[in-house]
């Protein structure tokens, strides 16, 4: 079993930037999957927002956050983190970590590991 706990989620202005963190735990070969986040806002369904491989040389973003977000990972942390940047109000959602053995089925979303979420929230 997989456990992923995100942080770093709060209130933002437009323009401004977080960073969130999703520590895993639970299998040893966590570092092994391909790790990501989805976003969720309200009213909406869950969207891929970016994923990297298990050895961080392959990282993949939706269209929207290309160029202002930037997902990286740390093994020896066990810990995946999502850089935000020039974040706008439309950024606005509750954000999920996942876990996958590919980013391929990572973006499928079937039997992904997922955290709990963390609230991210950007003012106009």
């Amino acid at each position: 079993q997989v456990q992923l706990k995100e942080s770093g989620g709060g209130l933002v202005q437009a323009g401004g930037s977080l960073r969130l963190s999703c520590a895993a735990s639970g299998r040893t070969f966590i570092n092994n999957y391909a790790m990501g986040w989805f976003r969720q806002a309200p009213g909406k369904e869950r969207e891929f927002v970016a994923a990297i491989s298990w050895s961080a040389g392959t990282t993949y973003y939706a269209d929207s956050v290309k160029g202002r977000f930037t997902i990286s990972r740390d093994n020896a942390k066990n810990t995946v983190y999502l850089q935000m940047n020039s974040l706008k109000p439309e950024d606005t959602a509750v954000y999920y970590c996942a876990a996958r053995e590919t980013i391929i089925l990572l973006t499928r979303t079937k039997n992904n590991y997922w955290g709990q979420g963390t609230q991210v929230t950007v003012s106009s």
